[in-house]
């Protein structure tokens, strides 16, 4: 009788179990829904309206009934020598910019972590992370005139030391490699963040064994620390692709994409288009940049998902 009188209370306690899941999930759902409604009102629904845009011819683009071209404006800026230019070049310099940002941090964090560094130890930190909190737009225009060539603090500096000045951003040969450093100043810090975090928590023992064994400094940095910072180093490569393919607002307040097009990049090619009215070429250039923007952060991913296999 006793069990036959335990089946309402365990189905009973069944019942309270889920009211309290499905109320549990409600709960989630009401606090999620802000932020998903304008996830999709802010950033979802202005790609649709993007790539509707580059559907369409530019004169008409912006009226209420436009004419619609279909992949006429994607036809005509691949076939556009300027844009393939814009774009070859974008990539060059992504590839750059990662390399260097992601490198740069990687090594200022294990400095970071290391036993080299005695009292500085604060001070080095907030040297590196406080470019990242300095608003963008002022510390290019700090940066634009540190390049100039007529009192730029960087060409006196090396004037004194006998070396030969540099270029910066009005030399072809020079500006690239000029924005670059602007951005690793700006950019570097938030990537040694995150080596810092993924280092907090890697597994000490493991490079004390690989000591106790024997282990060289590069054996134990290769076979030992650099597989704990796979996390790190995937989510640095993921954001740092995204953030330097759409290099742009660095341009604009040094460069105006010059001199002769050196750091003429897609994202601010496109904004010149939107800026003469030829909306439907600038979406399209933006809408191909989009997709290589996704197509490199999944596979990027994927790449580090089938190492860690």
């Amino acid at each position: 009788m006793s069990g036959i009188a335990a089946i309402p209370l365990a189905r009973s306690s069944a019942r309270v179990r889920h009211a309290r899941k499905l109320s549990g999930e409600a709960v989630f759902y009401l606090f999620a829904l802000p932020f998903a409604a304008l996830t999709i009102m802010f950033g979802l629904w202005p790609i649709v309206l993007s790539i509707q845009v580059s559907l369409t011819e530019s004169a008409t683009a912006l009226k209420p009934s436009p004419h619609f071209v279909g992949l006429a404006n994607y036809a005509a800026i691949l076939a556009d020598p300027m844009f393939l230019a814009s774009l070859t070049r974008t990539l060059l310099y992504t590839v750059l910019a990662v390399m260097a940002n992601v490198g740069f941090a990687l090594v200022y964090a294990l400095l970071l972590d290391s036993r080299l560094i005695g009292p500085g130890h604060t001070l080095m930190k907030l040297a590196v992370f406080l470019p990242v909190v300095t608003p963008d737009i002022a510390g290019y225009v700090v940066w634009r005139w540190l390049y100039d060539q007529s009192f730029g603090a960087l060409n006196a500096a090396l004037h004194v030391l006998g070396l030969p000045g540099f270029g910066g951003i009005a030399s072809p040969a020079t500006a690239m490699l000029a924005v670059l450093l602007a951005e690793l100043w700006h950019h570097a810090g938030f990537y040694v963040l995150i080596f810092c975090a993924n280092l907090a928590v890697c597994d000490r023992a493991l490079s004390e064994a690989a000591e106790i064994d024997g282990a060289r400094a590069w054996q134990k940095f290769a076979f030992v620390v650099l597989p704990q910072l796979r996390p790190a180093i995937t989510i640095n490569l993921i954001y740092a692709l995204i953030q330097f393919l759409k290099t742009f607002s660095v341009v604009v307040v040094m460069t105006k994409g010059g001199p002769n097009d050196a750091t003429d990049f897609v994202s601010y090619a496109a904004w010149q288009m939107f800026d003469q009215g030829q909306y439907g070429t600038a979406t399209a250039m933006a809408t191909v940049l989009f997709g290589i923007v996704m197509l490199a952060g999944i596979g990027a991913y994927q790449f580090s998902e089938r190492g860690r296999v």
